[in-house]
């Protein structure tokens, strides 16, 4: 008996621009994660009453994505109602946490079968709106911090100054990501894990809406810088303001989902393991530095793993901002004709709960074409894994951070593989520049509506601190 812990199958949506007008703006995130879990099953011939747990990650659990939407999106797929559903918020490690707790439950004896999976609507519940005008930090959190933590923004520009990275370097990784992710696309890479989302008009969406083929070097450096700030250049001169919105990934709507099994029950059921879960391991770092995280995780989990990166054959690195896979190949020496072959978050995007499962899939595309692949993700979260359990193998570093402070997480998906993610340890709400477009007003899980996103900046408590405003009158409005 083997209790091997092995990636049966990994899907994932196409991206949509996260705002109002996006290509999946109009889908619920319930709706969203619902046809994936559905595409997911039907591609997998078992009986889904043998399913021991739905784990979703899911960072803004408010409004449409409240009141766990792992257990609603299961329902709603028509899973039996004795399968059950839990929802996880590791920031931007979230689904890669799901699949850690899936894997884990798996090795434990726990589970036979898990899905994992993510999702986040980011048209529909906006960045901050979790927050409902009200502030996280405490005073303690505070008093540790007496100078103040910075938004992810201002993070990225600190690690480009200190790894010397300049805005040439930058934008010139950006472009590369893009026409990567065109070429793997326009090559069929994509087509057996992208599923087609039916929309309510009754068209479908099967692409990524982020990916623009077209990006030059020459056109991104003619973007201005995102977080410059006289307060901070003061603070930190040696930031050259290098960040652009050409640099950083895109906030999109997305799902995903991951068929986790034991390699025992794979096998009775006569299902193909793709990829084996190895060793798993996760690290906090400094929260100034926030996006840093990947670089102690990915050398804490192949520690674990007895793998190195020239066991490796390709790296995921999460793409938050540019500066991150860059500095993390560059501390530990890694092959950068490895890194990110099939591009990432900057050209596929950036849906928070759902981004670490979308490394998944190109994985276990690799998987199917090539054999003996060992692959990483490292992603501001985690995790390695060492050899599939057939003559297939996968390894991959993907790197994503969340807001200002982290924990690096390490989460295991393919043989041979290794994922790192951030968590936040805390942030400052008030250093963000206001959203410049206006999303649509939400309504909380009883009826009422979270009220609509204004253009102000913040005065008090009833604001994010990334400019939206909530009324008392908007927040009890039916």
């Amino acid at each position: 008996m083997s209790n091997s812990a092995v990636i049966v199958d990994a899907i994932r949506t196409g991206s949509g621009k996260g705002k109002p007008g996006g290509a999946l703006s109009g889908v619920h995130p319930v709706n969203l994660l619902q046809q994936t879990l559905q595409s997911l099953l039907a591609r997998n011939e078992f009986d889904p009453a043998l399913i021991d747990d739905v784990i979703a990650g899911c960072v803004s659990q408010t409004g449409e994505q409240a009141l766990n939407i792992a257990r609603t999106a299961a329902l709603a797929a028509g899973l039996p109602e004795s399968v059950p559903g839990t929802s996880v918020d590791r920031q931007c490690g979230s689904s890669q946490q799901a699949a850690h707790f899936a894997a884990q439950g798996v090795l434990a004896g726990a589970y036979d079968i898990v899905i994992a999976c993510g999702v986040e609507s980011m048209s529909r519940i906006p960045m901050g709106a979790s927050s409902q005008g009200q502030d996280p930090n405490v005073k303690p959190l505070a008093a540790r911090f007496p100078d103040g933590l910075v938004g992810q923004g201002v993070s990225a520009e600190l690690i480009a100054a200190d790894w010397n990275l300049d805005r040439e370097a930058l934008d010139a990784y950006s472009a590369r990501s893009h026409r990567l992710a065109a070429e793997a696309n326009q090559g069929g890479d994509f087509d057996n894990e992208i599923i087609a989302v039916t929309l309510p008009d009754g068209t479908t969406h099967n692409t990524d809406e982020t990916v623009r083929a077209a990006t030059t070097e020459q056109g991104l450096a003619g973007l201005r810088p995102s977080f410059a700030s006289e307060e901070y250049s003061s603070r930190f001169p040696q930031i050259n303001w290098s960040i652009t919105a050409g640099n950083s990934s895109p906030l999109t709507d997305a799902a995903s989902a991951v068929l986790i099994m034991s390699e025992d029950k794979a096998n009775e059921l006569g299902l193909r393991p793709r990829a084996r879960f190895h060793s798993f391991a996760v690290t906090g770092s400094d929260p100034l530095y926030m996006l840093t995280g990947v670089i102690p995780a990915t050398k804490k989990v192949l520690d674990r793993s007895g793998l190195t990166l020239e066991d490796i054959d390709t790296y995921e690195v999460n793409e938050a901002f540019a500066p991150v896979p860059l500095a993390w190949a560059r501390s530990l020496n890694a092959d950068p004709a490895k890194l990110n072959p099939r591009g990432g978050a900057i050209a596929l995007g950036h849906a928070w709960g759902h981004r670490e499962h979308a490394c998944s899939p190109p994985w276990s595309t690799t998987l199917n074409a090539v054999e003996h692949v060992t692959g990483y993700k490292p992603c501001a979260k985690a995790a390695a894994w060492p050899t599939p359990p057939s003559s297939n193998g996968s390894d991959d570093t993907a790197t994503n951070a969340g807001r200002p402070g982290a924990h690096a997480n390490p989460i295991t998906c393919a043989p041979g593989r290794c994922a790192v993610r951030l968590r936040p340890a805390g942030w400052d709400w008030g250093r963000r520049a206001p959203i410049r477009y206006r999303a649509p007003s939400q309504r909380d899980p009883f009826g009422g509506r979270l009220g609509t996103p204004c253009d102000q900046p913040r005065r008090g408590r009833n604001h994010d601190g990334f400019g939206n405003r909530w009324t008392k009158a908007d927040a009890h409005r039916q």
